[in-house]
């Protein structure tokens, strides 16, 4: 069952409160906002976690853990069934942004095995899943081995183990 085919079970739904349509509505005047205060002015009310001018509780309590998002890696994904709207052989990013399969941004690309494949392709892309991998190949083509990165290390970084000869020496 999904959540567009549920039926609606008699009772479980109710007319719109109309507010503001006069007193004979039973919802005129004030609109049932009641009289005077915070509450009952246009877009009054207090924010989430206001507590009246006490501490409130989430900065009462100290930050903990750690988030990796920013540090993710994060990948557009393309199907192997997608490649059949690729102009040649060769499937890399830019023909991929010129078939309009992938966005011109920094994500990398990724190639997941769903779908067919009826020719053999030549595959130049940041990932391969494994399934993908085994169709390309089935097929008669190849992936390079040239795998590129979708974040790129500084120039200027060196590897650890480089940073500690030279403290050696």
């Amino acid at each position: 069952m999904n959540l567009d085919n549920i039926p609606t079970i008699k009772g479980a739904t109710h007319p719109t409160k109309r507010l503001g349509r006069g007193e004979g509505s039973g919802h005129g005047k004030t609109a049932g906002r009641g009289h005077n205060g915070q509450k009952s002015r246009s877009g009054g009310g207090i924010r989430i976690g206001f507590e009246g001018g006490q501490m409130p509780l989430y900065r009462k309590l100290p930050r903990r853990g750690f988030n990796n998002k920013n540090f993710k890696v994060s990948y557009q994904l393309v199907n192997v069934g997608q490649l059949e709207k690729l102009e040649g052989d060769t499937v890399d990013r830019e023909s991929l942004i010129k078939a309009g399969l992938v966005r011109d941004n920094k994500q990398g690309v990724k190639l997941l095995g769903d779908g067919e494949v009826s020719k053999a392709y030549t595959i130049n892309v940041c990932k391969v899943s494994e399934t993908a991998k085994g169709k390309i190949e089935a097929a008669g083509g190849k992936i390079e081995a040239s795998v590129v990165e979708a974040k790129e290390a500084p120039a200027n970084s060196e590897p650890v183990e480089a940073a500690v000869d030279k403290e050696d020496a």
